[in-house]
């Protein structure tokens, strides 16, 4: 289910406005998941790109080395309409850095700029990664400034559904069409067929949370609720809902989850696994839940609950809203800006 589809949790829209009008209105820093080890045969840099995504970036660091482009490792991939800070490492068997002022890249809008060096003993996997930092500006803002403050307030207070966001489902919204037509044996490349089958485990995922969200337990339990920890991948339950597990809601230590479809029975049970199966037993949900079991994927579970840290909002000008947060790996800023209302995207994503 793409974002103008989800129900919001928070009421409903406050505002109306404009995002990635430049580049510039949308910066995303990564924030590392560890410190270089200062040895080693990759060197690990620190990036700046504007108006480039992380494939264009990686081949341009791949060139410059004179190494293949599996030699090239990255965290995550970041939007191309924004300015954004990552990391890529490079296979440097001989120790020996070509000159780094020589990977500077300016062409029209599109720019890298190297901020950081170091040596580090190993590739740098996907999702090594502690979040993303992000400050965006939303122009046109139309909206009562009071109206959009208390939603701010109650999103930094209780968090906002952890929807996937529209980057999942392709640029035109396909993913998910183009992943039934595969488990129905349309043939597509390797590289195309694990993202499709991201999608479709994406809108099974957020089918599920949008029925919790309409019922108002998007962040509540239900019986027989499956935890996940927070900040980790970590789950356990079902078991019985306590003062202690109250506590650990309320805190923001666990939170309810929801299924990553596959393999195998649902570990919910009771009324959570009921609703799960209410929401995925219409023919869509079901012809993609058995393509994503014959590709042989197990259940998974995710949060169904989001929380951005130090949120923080400033008016640049009466039509002029900036707001800084992070969020964890796999999080979504645009499932943020949408609990506000209708953001419409200027620049294309990706």
């Amino acid at each position: 289910m793409s974002e103008p589809a989800l129900p919001r949790a928070h009421g409903g829209a406050v505002l109306s406005a404009n995002m990635r009008t430049t580049p510039e209105d949308f910066l995303v820093e990564e924030l590392p998941g560890f410190d270089a080890s200062g040895a080693g045969e990759h060197l690990l840099l620190t990036v700046e790109k504007r108006g480039m995504n992380t494939g264009f970036a990686a081949k341009h660091i791949a060139q410059w080395a004179g190494v293949g482009e599996v030699a090239i490792g990255y965290a995550g991939l970041k939007d191309r309409h924004a300015v954004t800070r990552q990391r890529f490492s490079v296979h440097l068997p001989k120790k020996v850095a070509p000159d780094l002022a020589s990977l500077e890249y300016a062409n029209g809008e599109e720019r890298l700029t190297v901020l950081e060096h170091a040596w580090h003993a190993k590739k740098l996997p996907r999702g090594a990664l502690a979040g993303n930092r992000f400050v965006l500006a939303l122009r046109n803002v139309v909206g009562e400034r009071a109206a959009i403050e208390q939603r701010l307030r109650a999103i930094a207070e209780r968090g906002v559904p952890n929807y996937f966001g529209e980057q999942r489902f392709g640029r035109d919204g396909d993913n998910v069409a183009n992943a039934r037509a595969m488990f129905a044996g349309r043939r597509v490349r390797r590289e195309q067929r694990t993202l499709l089958m991201s999608a479709a485990r994406s809108e099974l995922f957020n089918r599920v949370l949008a029925r919790r969200v309409e019922r108002a337990c998007w962040d509540t339990p239900l019986d027989g609720e499956v935890w996940m920890l927070d900040g980790s991948r970590s789950v356990f339950g079902p078991e019985p809902f306590d003062d202690a597990l109250a506590q650990r809601l309320a805190s923001f230590d666990i939170h309810p989850t929801g299924p990553l479809w596959g393999r195998g029975d649902l570990r919910s049970t009771g009324e959570a696994a009921a609703l799960e199966t209410e929401a995925l037993s219409d023919e869509e949900a079901l012809a993609l839940r058995a393509g994503l079991e014959a590709e042989g994927l197990r259940q998974e579970r995710r949060a169904l609950r989001l929380k951005p840290t130090a949120l923080t909002w400033t008016w640049r000008e009466d039509d002029v809203l900036e707001l800084a947060f992070a969020l964890p790996p796999g999080a979504y800023a645009t499932v943020v800006l949408a609990e506000l209302g209708d953001v419409r995207a200027v620049g294309r994503v990706g």
